[in-house]
């Protein structure tokens, strides 16, 4: 919700949501916890491209408490988007991973989506 709700502020015209998300787990020990988690978010309206990968920063390494508390333990969390614009022009981007072996920074972006 706080992707939405910023987006709302930022005065973005969603006509519709969706998030996508994927991970992976260890299998090899108990407990089977997460190591990798994958969320897409699937905007579509007359949205900014800018302003939806902003969103999901400012959702990713400030505002959501669930993506703090799985980031903290094994899992890396790859954060990206895909936006349908007013035109049906599709665009993709990755905006930020958080986890314990990774910096934000150190992502590099994509032009392609990853199936999900």
């Amino acid at each position: 919700m706080d992707v939405v709700s910023i987006l709302r502020k930022k005065r973005q015209r969603i006509s519709r949501y969706e998030i996508r998300v994927a991970g992976d787990q260890r299998d090899d020990v108990h407990p089977h916890v997460f190591t990798a988690i994958r969320i897409v978010h699937v905007v579509e309206g007359d949205i900014a491209v800018d302003a939806v990968r902003r969103a999901i920063e400012l959702s990713a390494t400030k505002y959501c408490t669930v993506t703090a508390n799985l980031a903290s333990g094994a899992a890396e969390i790859r954060h990206a988007y895909i936006v349908r614009d007013a035109a049906g022009e599709e665009h993709y981007g990755e905006v930020v991973v958080t986890g314990p072996d990774e910096s934000p920074d150190a992502l590099g972006r994509r032009s392609e989506a990853p199936a999900i």
